[in-house]
């Protein structure tokens, strides 16, 4: 592996395989061959891909996870600065798309080493490619919060966004995210769940939100990505009076203020958060 004029080694950022080993480069291959140092999230997995392509690596490994990414930095700066290539490996996909490498890639960079890459898998990319969903705008929220309470004021500030969603969710909180997506988006909403991608199981299942959130109640296994439509264009008549007196005729009509504030927003695409402030505003 080179080095950069002034001696010093280079972070490397590896795209690892989704699942199929097959869908590593050469380029890759060549790297975990000859790297001197690689900073794996999980060596286990490591060790497996490198046999998997009959390979065996030339360096040494460090594991470099989630709980001992910030010990392990000082470590890897020590050896870019004594000249080694540090090529970074994660279970899957990008380093630092939601995995480790983030901490390192800045350390890094405030002391002018070289970052660089060797592209190759991502899930969000292929989710999105096969979602059938509108992919010439996105963004990408990474793993929603855990707590149920985090989840559902996250997903009210983004009930507005036009752009596609593409998260990241653990097989077990699977259910309770699509409810809350549902709920904070609204049940019609188009979405897909890739589930195994690239790999033999691979499966994509694709409808409204709350017919998948129907769907993962029984039990859902494997890596899982999600990806959400944007809300709809808001409607011309969305002005923050417009919004509260929508509330005000369902309050009357016997709808719940919290329901009503939700289906407000839900129809006219913009944050439940918005539509509450209105009303306030409209009370004042």
């Amino acid at each position: 592996m080179g080095r950069d004029a002034d001696a010093r080694g280079r972070v490397i950022l590896a795209g690892a395989p989704l699942g199929n080993a097959a869908d590593a480069s050469q380029r890759l291959r060549d790297a975990l061959a000859a790297a001197p140092v690689i900073a794996a999230e999980d060596t286990r997995r490591l060790h497996r891909l490198c046999r998997d392509l009959a390979l065996t690596p030339a360096g040494r490994t460090v594991s470099f996870f989630e709980g001992n990414e910030t010990a392990r930095v000082p470590l890897l700066l020590d050896a870019l600065r004594g000249g080694e290539d540090v090529l970074v490996v994660t279970d899957a996909g990008m380093p630092s798309v939601s995995d480790p490498g983030y901490r390192l890639v800045a350390a890094a960079v405030a002391e002018g080493i070289v970052v660089t890459t060797l592209p190759g898998p991502s899930a969000v990319t292929s989710a999105l490619a096969v979602s059938g969903l509108p992919v010439d705008r996105f963004c990408f929220e990474g793993f929603l919060p855990r707590k149920p309470g985090e989840r559902r004021h996250l997903l009210a500030d983004l009930a507005g966004e036009r752009r596609t969603l593409v998260f990241f969710e653990a097989p077990h909180r699977l259910a309770g995210s699509l409810a809350d997506l549902a709920d904070a988006f609204g049940a019609d909403r188009p979405a897909a769940v890739c589930r195994e991608l690239t790999k033999t199981y691979e499966e994509v299942i694709r409808g409204p939100l709350g017919e998948l959130a129907g769907w993962a109640a029984g039990g859902v296994r494997g890596e899982l990505t999600l990806v959400v439509a944007g809300a709809a264009p808001p409607s011309g008549d969305a002005t923050p009076q417009a919004l509260a007196a929508e509330v005000a005729a369902r309050v009357e009509a016997g709808q719940a203020r919290k329901d009503a504030i939700a289906e407000v927003a839900r129809t006219n695409g913009v944050p439940k958060r918005a539509v509450f402030d209105a009303v306030v505003a409209a009370k004042d």
